[in-house]
């Protein structure tokens, strides 16, 4: 499975340290900036890079992580693009609930309120839980795709 992570400033540290857990549980992942530490940036813009490569992608396994530090503005700049489905995950509840009944693709994370470790869990529960794909799922994903 292919994962697009991105991070600003606040995740930097935290995406690094990530992607490093991620390539050695065999996950291919493609690191969509920041390249280097940068405390001016932005996180729109990775959130862009993110989703627009998850968008762009032929497999339609792939998903993203995204790392802010509070993980909400990640969140809110994925979920403007269509097609995507980006959940705030802080604990595995949430990460299971989010790929099982909303089929999420992308996963922000906080780096502030949220350790390594904790993040570890997350990561892997939300990569390994199935979209269920019950009729009300489904419909309900229908619906998200007719908004705005």
């Amino acid at each position: 499975m292919k994962i697009y992570i991105g991070a600003d400033h606040n995740g930097f540290n935290f995406k690094q340290q990530l992607t490093q857990v991620l390539v050695k549980a065999g996950y291919q992942v493609v690191d969509e900036g920041d390249a280097k530490l940068n405390p001016d940036d932005d996180f729109p813009q990775f959130a862009g890079k993110v989703v627009t490569a998850i968008l762009s992608d032929s497999d339609e396994s792939s998903r993203g992580i995204l790392i802010c530090g509070s993980g909400q503005g990640m969140c809110m700049a994925a979920n403007r693009y269509k097609g995507i489905r980006a959940s705030l995950c802080w604990n595995v509840d949430e990460a299971k609930s989010a790929r099982n009944d909303d089929d999420s693709n992308v996963l922000c994370i906080s780096s502030r309120y949220t350790s390594l470790t904790d993040a570890e869990e997350i990561v892997n529960v939300w990569l390994n839980t199935s979209f269920a794909g019950a009729p009300r799922f489904i419909r309900r994903l229908q619906e998200l795709d007719k908004l705005g």
